[in-house]
């Protein structure tokens, strides 16, 4: 491996990490913790688990293709791709809409599934690394669609912040 190569590698890591950042940005907190969840919610502690494994293997697609085609057609759409996966947290948890980050992430799941149909032709193992972050997505969008059937009062609703709010006297 080149040491251009190896910057670019590096770069498309980094990229994805940027992404991630949102997570950390615009974290559950009480609000999601509040919420009523179903029996197929993972544990919060494997969600960075498995966004770490997946961000790798995004970067690793990416830098698959960037090898044999350059910055093309095909890292473009990676790029709004990792766009729409970075929007997808501030929007439910930091927006706390459940209703559109479930509309947003059903554009990001086609702009997934259009990575991998752009990225076959190119290189076929980038394509079938991309195959699990679609099936993760996949699975992401059933949550969050239960999330928001199971809790519609809390679709956009305020972090609570009563318990640092001074309560009047006599309450």
């Amino acid at each position: 491996m080149s040491i251009t190569e190896a910057l670019a590698l590096g770069g498309f890591i980094l990229a994805c990490f940027a992404a991630a950042s949102t997570g950390a940005i615009f974290k559950p907190g009480a609000w999601y913790a509040r919420l009523r969840k179903p029996w197929f919610n993972p544990p919060d502690w494997l969600f960075p688990i498995a966004w770490a494994v997946l961000y790798l293997s995004i970067a690793f697609s990416a830098w698959l293709v960037w090898r044999q085609v350059g910055f093309g057609a095909e890292i473009l759409l990676w790029w709004a791709s990792l766009l729409l996966n970075a929007a997808w947290s501030w929007i439910f948890f930091g927006r706390r809409r459940m209703d559109l980050a479930l509309g947003e992430l059903a554009v990001f799941w086609v702009s997934i599934a259009g990575m991998i149909a752009a990225f076959a032709p190119v290189n076929a193992t980038a394509a079938w690394l991309l195959v699990p972050y679609l099936v993760w997505v996949s699975f992401a969008g059933f949550l969050n669609w239960t999330l928001w059937r199971l809790n519609p009062a809390e679709n956009g609703a305020p972090e609570d912040t009563s318990a640092t709010r001074p309560q009047p006297a006599g309450q």
